[in-house]
């Protein structure tokens, strides 16, 4: 698994709605992969299906994913939204309040559910070392996005 954290100086709830709306995943995609067109609810829920159009090496292609957790943050409980991709790996977004109104904010890339042999030619393409990257970048814009006030 490939995770990073960041605190950021914006409340969970504001946070958790850009990562639990797949409208809005354009906005804090740090691969620069995500288009800004998505099929499906503006508010994930369990089981619920959706798919989001991307672009990669100029060629776009649309990823339907199945939502394998979602629970808004509250009061003293961090919130997660988390889907699957079609080859069986998961992204997940964690969002931990804090009382001075900040979240920790944890984005994962997890391969334990991928296909074996998928997970053994990403691995050696170097997909892993890709992916900390755009979640690193990810976090970053969605920190730049809240802490400045947009």
């Amino acid at each position: 698994m490939t995770a990073y954290q960041l605190r950021i100086s914006a409340p969970a709830d504001t946070l958790y709605q850009v990562a639990a709306d797949p409208h809005r995943h354009h906005e804090i995609d740090g691969s620069d992969t995500v288009r800004s067109r998505a099929v499906g609810a503006h508010e994930l829920t369990e089981g619920a299906k959706f798919s989001v159009h991307m672009r990669r090496f100029g060629l776009p292609y649309r990823l339907p994913l199945r939502v394998t957790a979602a629970r808004p943050p509250q009061e003293g409980t961090p919130g997660v939204v988390e889907w699957r991709q079609p080859t069986g790996h998961r992204w997940r977004w964690e969002f931990e309040p804090h009382p001075n109104g900040s979240t920790t904010v944890t984005e994962a890339y997890d391969a334990r559910w991928q296909n074996p042999a998928v997970r053994a030619v990403l691995g050696r393409i170097g997909v892993a070392q890709n992916k900390a990257h755009s979640i690193r970048a990810s976090l970053r814009r969605m920190s730049e996005r809240f802490e400045s006030g947009q």
